[in-house]
């Protein structure tokens, strides 16, 4: 995805951060937040320009699982990153 993002400097990206349903709203909403923001740190650190993310989060409002247990948990604890509406990417390893 590195590689992807420096071959396209004009892209930008909103990363999401995203938790379970442990724990407080207002706890969730600032962990997700931390999640995004640390990913964002992590790319930043790889020469990308921090102007090119934004970050928010949604807490434990939009799961992929709906189970009530580890594997659901940890499915749910995740960032996730949205293109520009219209945009496709195909990323070759």
């Amino acid at each position: 995805m590195i590689g992807w993002l420096r071959a396209n400097p004009r892209v930008r990206l909103v990363i999401e951060g995203h938790c379970d349903e442990r724990g407080a709203d207002e706890y969730n909403l600032a962990l997700g937040l931390r999640r995004a923001a640390s990913v964002k740190r992590y790319w930043v650190a790889y020469g990308l320009d921090a102007s090119r993310f934004e970050t928010v989060s949604y807490g434990e409002e939009r799961p992929l699982a709906s189970g009530r247990d580890e594997r659901s948990w940890s499915l749910n604890r995740r960032a996730e990153f949205v293109l520009p509406e219209g945009l496709q990417v195909s990323v070759s390893r």
